[in-house]
């Protein structure tokens, strides 16, 4: 797929799901009460979207194996379409819960098959900056979409968004029909990586030498010793016929993660960072309601911040993280600016403080995300790359279900500030957890 090329129509579909998604966050709740329904109805119906995104990553991954990019990210923004009219005319709780389960489906789905796509597409010097406009984009429809349905549900009735949101999925999946393959399917690199290749023996086996090519790319000072690593482990085993093979490799992993250990590394990072992250969204205007007695508009306009600074920082975070060579350091600064977003709100409920604040956070959310899946394109194989964002993401969707619920534990029995110092542990685990893998991948360097 040509990245460079198809990048500004990623960006667009990001966009407009990402709009549509916070365009209806605000409404769904007032919208499916309209019909009567319990609260423990409503309690399900909202729960079967975090299902829905818990279990959807891995059959996204086998979908964009089987399918490519562009098919899959057609039939994920139909499922959201089909999803979004469905809430428009339905009245029934048990079609509601299907049609969340899907959405929640769809909503992992698409993030697994975008930064995938860009995993495979770019390159070590480009993989940072290009998740960095995807971040953007989504952070523009972040700011846009709470504000397009609180004016359409001023103005007419709470279906019509909904009716705006299905339009906009069907626009993105137009979008996405414009999106173009690699002439040669079956290429194994980008042109970039192409013009990186060094000079190989002739004589050696073609399965060998392409994995070199592959391997050697350009990449920032930690990644290329642990490629350097992962060839000589490749070349041992390759020339041993006996099955001593097994130890060449443990004896490879002493220096490096397995990738076992990446994906267990990985998965829980992205678990606690998601888990922070909803304890956020869920209980930061209860917290600002009750403890710093602000109004709905000025907690709506905290979000707001957040998501410009995200908006315009995520490019520039990007590029820092191509340039630093060091993927994870970005991370771990990242996470530690959202910690101190947690702190400042915390301590003080001036307003200008809190924006500012929730301005370092929204700064420090695009510089984990844009580093974050550009580290994984970096370290993990292409064969395994969708399957393991796919696994990443949907694993982590788990503590977007668990640590609400601990929260909620914590609000009845201790109180909301204890909430979010919950929420500083987990943001502080998942920094240790980045140490230590960053000191692994550091150390051969040293």
């Amino acid at each position: 797929m040509d990245i460079r090329r198809n990048l500004p129509l990623l960006m667009i579909i990001c966009f407009l799901s990402q709009m549509g998604g916070f365009m209806i966050l605000p409404l769904f709740p007032l919208f499916i009460e309209e019909f009567g329904l319990s609260g423990w109805l409503m309690g399900v119906i909202f729960a079967l979207f975090y299902v829905g995104k818990v279990i959807g990553g891995v059959p996204a991954a086998a979908l964009y194996r089987k399918l490519g990019g562009q098919r899959a990210l057609i039939v994920m923004l139909l499922i959201l379409a089909v999803c979004m009219g469905g809430f428009a005319i339905s009245s029934a709780a048990l079609l509601f819960g299907l049609l969340r389960l899907l959405q929640g489906l769809a909503s992992t789905g698409l993030t697994v098959i975008v930064r995938s796509i860009i995993g495979d597409g770019g390159n070590a010097d480009n993989r940072g900056l290009y998740n960095g406009y995807i971040s953007s984009s989504e952070g523009g429809g972040m700011v846009l979409g709470p504000v397009i349905s609180g004016w359409l549900a001023l103005h007419w009735p709470l279906s019509v968004p909904f009716l705006l949101v299905t339009l906009c999925c069907l626009i993105a999946m137009g979008t996405a029909m414009g999106i173009k393959n690699r002439p040669e399917s079956k290429q194994m690199f980008t042109t970039d990586e192409r013009e990186q290749m060094p000079e190989l023996d002739s004589g050696a086996d073609p399965d060998i030498r392409i994995n070199h090519a592959h391997e050697n790319k350009r990449l920032p000072s930690a990644s290329k010793d642990t490629a350097i690593n992962d060839i000589a482990v490749h070349d041992t085993v390759a020339a041993s016929p006996t099955p001593s093979a097994p130890d060449h490799i443990h004896a490879g992993s002493r220096t490096r993660l397995t990738l076992r250990q990446q994906l267990i590394g990985y998965g829980t990072v992205h678990f606690l960072e998601m888990s922070a992250y909803a304890v956020f969204l869920t209980y930061f205007a209860l917290y600002a309601a009750h403890m710093m007695h602000w109004d709905p508009f000025a907690t709506s306009l905290a979000f707001t911040v957040a998501g410009i600074s995200t908006l315009a920082a995520a490019p520039v975070a990007g590029y820092l993280s191509d340039r630093m060579g060091d993927r994870l350091l970005l991370c771990m600064l990242g996470m530690l600016m959202i910690g101190i977003e947690v702190v400042v709100f915390l301590s003080t409920s001036s307003y200008a403080w809190v924006y500012m604040g929730m301005l370092i956070g929204g700064v420090g959310g695009a510089c984990y995300m844009d580093s974050f899946f550009a580290h994984i394109g970096d370290h993990i194989p292409d064969a395994g790359r969708s399957e393991a964002i796919g696994k990443i993401v949907s694993g982590a969707e788990i503590g977007s279900i668990i640590s609400p619920l601990i929260a909620a534990l914590l609000v009845e029995y201790v109180s909301l500030y204890a909430v979010f110092v919950f929420n500083l542990v987990l943001i502080v685990a998942a920094i240790a957890v980045q140490a230590v893998m960053r000191s692994r991948y550091r150390a051969k360097q040293g």
